[in-house]
């Protein structure tokens, strides 16, 4: 297992926060000018990113596994949905969105893919890319209702459904499915704008946490967040791996992905949907900053008892 490529790439993501901050402070990047690269990571940005995760080959010498793995994020997110459907009630609104999103939308879509590959090879980059398909399902549709506020249930529908990002989730399982080759030129733009994500989400984290009070970030209810982020939910899945005699590679990876912290969209949403983004922050970098201890102890666990 290469623990120190993980370690790497966390002091990498707090050193792109850092350049935000730096940027923020300075004025180079305004008040006005965060908002529009708040659009821009949400209209643009992350739709190429998503689609670019979408477009992998199927392998059938690994579908059983892929299929297993397929089901167990399903079975995850389920879970999720209800963990943060019933843990929450009391508390208020503004905070509440962020807390459901923040514990149904992890930061596996980021940290994932290089975590998996590090600790079990091409083959777990793979079965990542395989269980990031209902997370990204799922946090593009019941993860904007969350923030999504309309008349009517028929509105929030349609606002999810013609959102950037679902419609971009809905190209890439065509694309995946279909095995479709894009024009060389089409797919270098989309994987070279999707390229951007850690770099502008990170920078952007940082404009955002210049203007917030983070003197406050460790609190009763951002360590409650924390606990079920990073110890009771990776805990729920590798009970039930080890329960269900889960293949070792396909079980490690789902916990691993499970343990991971607050996704960095939490807070770029609750600023465009006008949600508490102070206390999305606090919850994405306490937990990130957790997460430096919490998922190589994951993995060590991992490594001896399955």
């Amino acid at each position: 297992m290469k623990i120190d490529g993980l370690f790497d790439l966390q002091v990498m993501m707090f050193l792109l926060m850092a350049v935000g901050v730096v940027l923020r402070k300075m004025n180079i990047i305004t008040k006005e000018g965060k908002g529009m690269m708040t659009d821009l990571v949400i209209d643009l940005i992350l739709p190429c990113n998503i689609i670019s995760a979408f477009y992998m080959p199927m392998d059938k010498s690994v579908f059983v596994a892929e299929l297993e793995i397929l089901v167990i994020s399903i079975l995850i997110q389920i879970f999720c949905t209800f963990v943060s459907a019933v843990f929450y009630r009391r508390v208020p609104r503004e905070k509440k969105m962020v807390l459901q999103y923040a514990t149904v939308c992890s930061n596996a879509g980021f940290l994932g893919n290089p975590v998996a590959e590090g600790l079990y090879g091409s083959i777990g980059l793979l079965y990542a890319s395989v269980y990031l398909i209902p997370q990204r399902i799922v946090m593009w549709s019941a993860g904007i209702s969350y923030f999504t506020e309309s008349p009517s249930r028929k509105e929030v529908v349609k606002k999810v459904l013609t959102h950037p990002c679902i419609v971009a989730v809905e190209i890439g399982i065509v694309l995946m499915v279909t095995q479709v080759k894009l024009p060389g030129f089409l797919s270098s733009a989309i994987d070279n704008v999707g390229g951007c994500t850690t770099a502008i989400t990170m920078i952007l984290i940082g404009t955002i946490l210049t203007d917030a009070d983070m003197r406050h970030i460790l609190t009763k209810t951002t360590a409650l967040y924390s606990f079920i982020r990073l110890i009771f939910i990776p805990a729920a899945v590798f009970a039930g791996c080890w329960l269900a005699g889960i293949d070792s590679i396909v079980a490690g990876v789902s916990v691993t992905l499970a343990a991971m912290p607050a996704g960095t969209t939490t807070a770029i949403l609750a600023m465009k949907y006008h949600g508490d983004e102070e206390f999305a922050t606090q919850c994405v970098v306490l937990t990130t900053l957790l997460s430096v201890v919490a998922i190589p102890a994951w993995s060590l666990i991992i490594h001896s008892a399955l």
